[in-house]
């Protein structure tokens, strides 16, 4: 069974916790009516949680992307929670793909994804009304390679957590004391990232990794990713992990290769995020 995510969250103190959140409401309370960047994950799921605290849910607006890039359960964990703290949510439709320029997988695709996708968030936002639009960024982020954080700073997106000095670890305690249900939930990334850099991303690929994930996560593993080189996949996963997925062997190499890789391998240096950026 997969290690509990709480188990491997430093527990930040509590003094420094209160002053990074009391700076987060500072923030939030200076926007005014806010539209949030919605994916149902640890980050996005607080910053709603803390803006609906701060200034009234009939104040936020979530919006929920979906598309071919994401699992579509992702959308179902973003609807229920959107619901149970009463804010209005919208679901819009995407298709990146259709974009030759992102599908064909470029070091800045996730900047030529967040830049669409940020401007019609920031066209529905201030159709309904809604003055600022927020996304889930944190303080770790700036520690790793995020061209999309580039698109946001372009267009005027705010990223509260962030801004306000709160780690991942924050976000975590934070969730966990408020009750949210994500306090202990896996990081995530959208299916792209599983492609190396210049690997044309297809619907066919995206379905094979979003399958092959799905019955790892049956297995009971947590946090993982199924790196997608052609005809090759890649296992990553944390090394407590090893023993479960080798003794399920020969039925995961049965499903990925029915799935359509000809080559299974499990990577010996483990889960680690934005692996695929360490060619860069």
């Amino acid at each position: 069974m997969s290690t509990s995510t709480a188990s491997i969250i430093p527990s930040p103190s509590a003094g420094v916790l209160d002053a990074r959140r009391a700076a987060l409401d500072g923030t939030l309370r200076g926007l005014g009516r806010v539209a949030v960047a919605f994916s149902g994950g640890v980050d996005s799921s607080f910053l709603l949680r803390a803006a609906v605290d701060c200034l009234g849910a009939p104040n936020v607006l979530a919006v929920t992307v979906a598309s071919p890039v994401h699992p579509g359960w992702e959308r179902e964990e973003a609807q229920s929670l959107a619901r149970s703290l009463g804010v209005e949510h919208l679901i819009v439709e995407s298709n990146e793909l259709k974009n030759d320029e992102f599908a064909a997988n470029p070091p800045d695709r996730c900047y030529i994804c967040k830049f669409g996708r940020f401007t019609e968030l920031t066209r529905l936002a201030r159709e309904h009304g809604f003055s600022s639009v927020l996304d889930g960024g944190n303080a770790d982020d700036v520690n790793d390679y995020r061209p999309g954080q580039r698109a946001a700073d372009e267009l005027g997106v705010r990223s509260p957590l962030r801004e306000a000095g709160l780690s991942k670890a924050d976000v975590r305690a934070l969730s966990r004391l408020l009750g949210l249900p994500t306090w202990d939930r896996p990081s995530r990334a959208c299916l792209a990232s599983r492609f190396p850099y210049g690997e044309r991303i297809t619907r066919e690929g995206l379905r094979q990794v979003d399958e092959a994930e799905s019955f790892l996560q049956r297995l009971g593993i947590r946090q993982l990713r199924v790196r997608h080189h052609g005809s090759l996949a890649r296992i990553e996963l944390a090394p407590e992990d090893f023993g479960v997925t080798m003794s399920h062997r020969e039925e995961l190499v049965a499903r990925l290769k029915g799935l359509g890789f000809t080559y299974v391998t499990l990577d010996l240096a483990g889960f680690r995020s934005g692996s695929m950026n360490e060619v860069l």
